[in-house]
């Protein structure tokens, strides 16, 4: 049995995976702490097999004075806890970074593939890089480091950009057929990723996504039919979304931004458990909950 530490007790993905795992009892035993005070300090972590490290402030602020507590949350935050999981004797870490770390989307076709270098274009993304970076030269043949950059995640009780496009498609009846690409994540598929991470002990670079790019024309549409109603998708618009690109709501709603697919292919295990469309009915038809955005 894997013994499981997940930092963010409050987190989505940190509730998320530990409801996942509950469904193997027998395989894994689960427990989670809070980082807010120092408390956490004094927990014995060498009765652990992996630290799950998802703590952090995961939504995107320009205040420029929430800049240094970016800083001392996802970065030194992070590696303060991966030295004393190694210290403690801890077999694996992981760390939750974010597709953020490359930078914005683009209004053209924009690929992220092996190549691609970090173009982190706010602190939140340069934070998760940071740490990333501070994290790596601790890897070794006893404490492996798996580091999982994944796009927009979303599912039942997910905050972010997916809940505002969701409250928007069950009340519009127009909306704007744009072919962008982007990747995402249903929670789900990640719950399982990382599961399949700590079955085979894994270390490196990962980059999960769900199997279909997805444009955001097509998320409301399919929001829509899952609540029974009619969206009439508007075209010719494309020049108008173009001129509008720069503003940070456009770029967000209809930028193009994706893994290449190869990036996220999983020879040992199949993560993907849902497709798109079933993932969107399972997160539209269940009460979702709330979430903290630090925990």
């Amino acid at each position: 049995m894997k013994q499981i530490l997940i930092t963010g007790k409050n987190s989505y993905v940190g509730k998320s995976l530990e409801s996942w795992l509950g469904n193997y009892p027998d395989g894994y035993s689960i427990d989670s702490i809070s980082l807010r005070d120092d408390s956490w300090k004094e927990k014995d972590f060498s009765v652990y097999d992996v630290v799950f490290h998802v703590a952090g402030i995961a939504h995107v602020s320009s205040d420029p004075k929430m800049e240094d507590l970016y800083y001392k949350v996802n970065r030194d935050l992070t590696i303060e806890t991966a030295k004393k999981a190694k210290a403690e004797g801890v077999k694996q870490f992981i760390f939750m970074s974010s597709i953020i770390v490359y930078g914005d989307s683009s209004i053209g076709e924009r690929v992220i593939d092996k190549n691609t270098v970090p173009t982190p274009s706010n602190f939140y993304g340069n934070s998760k890089l940071k740490a990333e970076e501070g994290i790596k030269s601790l890897d070794s043949a006893n404490f492996k480091i798996a580091i999982i950059r994944p796009p927009m995640i979303y599912g039942k009780g997910s905050k972010g950009n997916y809940p505002r496009l969701a409250n928007l498609a069950k009340k519009i009846p127009l909306f704007l057929d744009i072919n962008n690409e982007r990747s995402m994540l249903h929670i789900d598929n990640l719950c399982e990723f990382i599961k399949v991470m700590i079955d085979f002990e894994e270390t490196g670079l990962f980059f999960p996504q769900n199997k279909e790019y997805v444009s955001t024309s097509e998320l409301v549409k399919v929001i829509a039919e899952v609540h029974g109603k009619k969206i009439w998708m508007i075209k010719g618009l494309n020049g108008l979304i173009n001129l509008m690109f720069g503003i940070g709501i456009v770029n967000k709603v209809f930028g193009n931004l994706v893994y290449e697919k190869s990036m996220s292919e999983y020879n040992k295990a199949n993560y993907r458990v849902r497709t798109f469309r079933e993932s969107i009915k399972m997160t539209e038809l269940e009460v979702g909950s709330d979430e903290s955005s630090y925990s």
